[in-house]
């Protein structure tokens, strides 16, 4: 008779959230109350929404509410240095994390940002790598 293997396998513990959730079901559980709450809306409705279930569900990294729409580039630059260095969701480097932040906010607001604006944004970009010691 051959000798048996033991067929248990030892798991990793699952990484949990503030919500107590793996990230995998908070997902699918934002995925599923957006879905409920845009079902009676158009087609078009729903798909100017998926920006803000993106920033909801994504490992990108938590940040200050309303951040871009307020304050001075310095401001900006700060919060998102700050913001990126605490935060346990992002998967990158805390510099990697914060510029693509930004630029997610820039690139989603596109046309309809008012040029003083983009102008203050494009400053903060220019103070974040400043504050990380990278060259501008």
């Amino acid at each position: 008779m051959a000798a048996s293997k033991s067929t248990s396998r030892s798991r990793r513990p699952v990484a949990r959230g503030k919500s107590g959730r793996p990230p995998r079901q908070r997902h699918a559980q934002a995925h599923a109350a957006h879905r409920a709450k845009n079902t009676s809306g158009s087609a078009a409705k729903r798909s100017r929404k998926w920006s803000h279930h993106v920033m909801e569900t994504s490992d990108a990294m938590d940040i200050e509410h309303d951040i871009f729409k307020t304050g001075s580039a310095e401001t900006i630059a700060k919060s998102l240095k700050q913001s990126s260095m605490k935060s346990r969701r992002r998967k990158g480097t805390p510099f990697q994390s914060a510029m693509s932040m930004l630029n997610f906010y820039i690139n989603r607001a596109g046309k309809n940002l008012p040029k003083t604006r983009r102008d203050t944004l494009q400053q903060a970009k220019r103070k974040l790598r400043e504050a990380f010691g990278r060259a501008p």
